[in-house]
């Protein structure tokens, strides 16, 4: 049935339908007095509407239409709605809690949609480059310590992309399902500086259950995440170093991993940025900041999944238009 709210205040209810991780243990100090579950609706606003600072949300919500009025009342707890500092505070401490609600909910999604059903239970993992807002900042300016422009976003840093060539800015470390629908299962953002490798054990620890085959590139082809891989009793499926072509007994099969990791994780990147206009720089500055950015798209990528599910809708285009018409 379709509802007559509109689609953005649709997509904000459904995260009273997403399953929140463990609360970490409570430290000492005054108790939230908002739940995470506010914010994360509040974060869903500010990714279809492209609002990347407080003082553009709060402007937004307080426009005298229909739609904001209703998304204010969801935005309300106890009658009582957040201050200026308040959201300023929780928005910018989201970013660590947001690598484990996107694992949780994507083994929810993945109980749900049952990707597996006709395929192999592999995932796929990488990361994709995202550039900086603002110029870059060179080595021999880092090395010295001076920042010749306040553009430069100096909690960035650089790497070098097969495809791009060097690039400054961050890397956006993902796992998503080999299928028919590409489901993100765990997420990071680093600096663009951070081995693959380094952050690929967080990703990996937080999968669902069922997961028997993890493909990566050679980046992942590391003693340690094969011993990980191993202790969940899943193998690991890299990329072997060496000249090509291989010719060990393996080569055949792992070129059809290969194959199958190619045409799942690199897809899902490039639709991931075309869907959140992230081929250029990012429109925000910070780690913290990006983190919000770039992990909320992944959220907001699987509220969307949630919706088309239960509406029966296709999972794997036309998502671009969707969103935007949201």
């Amino acid at each position: 049935m379709i509802s007559d709210e509109p689609l953005l205040v649709i997509l904000v209810r459904l995260v009273d339908q997403v399953p929140m991780p463990p609360p970490p243990k409570r430290k000492r100090g005054h108790p939230k007095v908002y739940s995470d579950r506010l914010f994360l609706k509040a974060l869903i606003i500010m990714m279809v509407r492209r609002l990347h600072k407080v003082h553009e949300l709060l402007s937004v919500l307080e426009q005298p239409t229909a739609e904001m009025q209703t998304l204010r009342s969801l935005l309300t707890e106890k009658k009582r709605f957040p201050a200026r500092r308040t959201w300023e505070r929780r928005l910018k401490t989201m970013p660590q809690g947001l690598p484990g609600q996107i694992a949780c909910f994507g083994s929810h999604l993945v109980a749900l949609i049952q990707p597996w059903a006709t395929h192999g239970r592999a995932v796929a993992i990488d990361s994709t480059v995202l550039r900086s807002l603002g110029g870059v900042w060179h080595k021999k300016d880092r090395e010295q310590g001076i920042v010749p422009h306040t553009s430069i976003d100096t909690e960035a840093h650089w790497t070098k992309s097969g495809w791009h060539g060097w690039v400054y800015g961050w890397k956006l470390h993902i796992v998503c399902t080999v299928a028919a629908v590409w489901i993100p299962l765990a997420a990071e953002l680093t600096a663009a500086n951070v081995a693959d490798n380094e952050t690929a054990p967080l990703l990996l620890r937080s999968l669902p259950a069922e997961v028997r085959y993890v493909l990566g590139d050679r980046h992942y082809n590391a003693p340690d995440l094969r011993l990980l891989c191993e202790q969940h009793d899943r193998s690991l499926v890299a990329t072997q170093y060496g000249s090509y072509p291989h010719a060990d007994d393996g080569a055949p099969v792992r070129k059809v991993f290969h194959k199958l990791r190619s045409c799942a994780i690199e897809n899902f990147n490039e639709q991931f940025k075309g869907i959140f206009d992230a081929h250029g720089q990012v429109p925000t500055k910070g780690l913290a900041n990006t983190q919000r950015f770039a992990l909320g798209a992944i959220f907001l990528y699987q509220i969307v999944l949630l919706y088309r599910f239960q509406q029966h809708l296709e999972l794997r285009t036309g998502l671009k238009a969707f969103v935007k018409a949201a």
